[in-house]
């Protein structure tokens, strides 16, 4: 059933396209989505069908009509999840290292998207579409807490949060290096690596404003490595891995950004050996706290680090307590 929806541009705002407003209120809808629907004249100006470039100058009403969700292409997979939280408006997974989010060219299956759409059976739908809504992700191969929404409002609603830097989020990373510091932040901007697609990189000329604090929880000075809390005032794709490998501290195992490249200069071969089981890089979002959509209570979820990550930081933490 098709429902509607209205946004109203504030009178003190600056000027503004009405596809761009729109595209900052509803970010739920792809461009070609919002596209699609003023072209069929589903979004209204004060009554009247609008155009897209129509400059909005502050007080007027749109009104948009939102066609009923369609299933999504990708498929329902019966895949195991750890679930830490649910109700009608979110849910929130442990994901484990190796497991793409969201489905893309040669990844249509295995996802955190398709367990998702196979678990949860009360989606209402996000942006005309059947499908959970993934207001943010972690990397392949890193572990640890997501968010994803069951609904539109929910999903605009936690996407603010994530557009004003405050969702609370903080991962455990083992770097290799000695950092010189005991904090710090790293406000460095990155993009698209120039010439390595794959990569992200500072040289990129299309850097977006990127923002990484950190802190020194251990030092293992013999073994030249740091076990490090990273929290993420922004949320760019490959931030942590990008920031620090560009400082000289690659995290280890990272088999992107120079880590894996490191393992075999690692003094002591049973820690070689425990880092060659890990399945990428030695990062892990540890920690996800948010304002809960509907009732506006803060929330905090907490993940212990995978196995594989866990026994190197239990083998180096005995280690160096027989060292002091």
């Amino acid at each position: 059933m098709e429902h509607d929806r209205q946004l109203v541009f504030p009178e003190d705002r600056t000027p503004e396209r009405l596809d761009r407003f729109l595209a900052e209120c509803l970010p739920e809808l792809s461009r070609t989505q919002l596209k699609r629907l003023i072209d069929e004249g589903q979004v209204l100006l004060d009554m009247s069908p609008a155009k897209a470039s129509c400059k909005l100058r502050g007080g007027e009403t749109l009104r948009l009509t939102l066609p009923e969700p369609v299933p999504l292409e990708a498929q329902p997979e019966d895949i195991p999840l750890t679930i830490l939280y649910e109700d009608e408006q979110l849910i929130v997974v442990d994901k484990p290292a190796g497991m793409v989010v969201h489905p893309a060219a040669g990844h249509s299956a295995g996802t955190l998207v398709n367990a998702l759409l196979y678990h949860c059976d009360d989606l209402a739908g996000i942006g005309g579409e059947l499908r959970p809504g993934i207001v943010h992700r972690i990397d392949k191969d890193t572990s640890g807490l997501l968010v994803a929404t069951k609904n539109d409002a929910s999903h605009l609603h936690l996407a603010a949060q994530f557009k004003a830097h405050s969702v609370n989020r903080r991962y455990l990373a083992l770097l290799h290096g000695l950092l010189p510091q005991q904090q710090g932040t790293v406000d460095q901007p990155i993009g698209r690596h120039p010439t390595h697609r794959r990569k992200m990189s500072s040289l990129s000329r299309q850097a977006k404003r990127a923002v990484t604090h950190w802190r020194v929880l251990r030092s293992y000075p013999q073994d030249r490595l740091t076990l490090v809390e990273l929290r993420l005032e922004t949320g760019r794709t490959h931030q942590i891995r990008t920031h620090l490998s560009e400082l000289g501290f690659p995290l280890l195992g990272d088999p992107m950004y120079g880590g894996r490249g490191r393992l075999q200069a690692l003094p002591d071969e049973a820690l070689r050996k425990r880092a060659a089981e890990l399945p990428g890089q030695a990062l892990h979002a540890r920690l996800l706290g948010l304002i809960h959509p509907e009732t506006d209570i803060y929330m905090e979820w907490v993940s212990d680090p995978p196995p594989a990550f866990q026994d190197i930081v239990t083998y180096l933490d005995e280690k160096y307590s027989g060292l002091a």
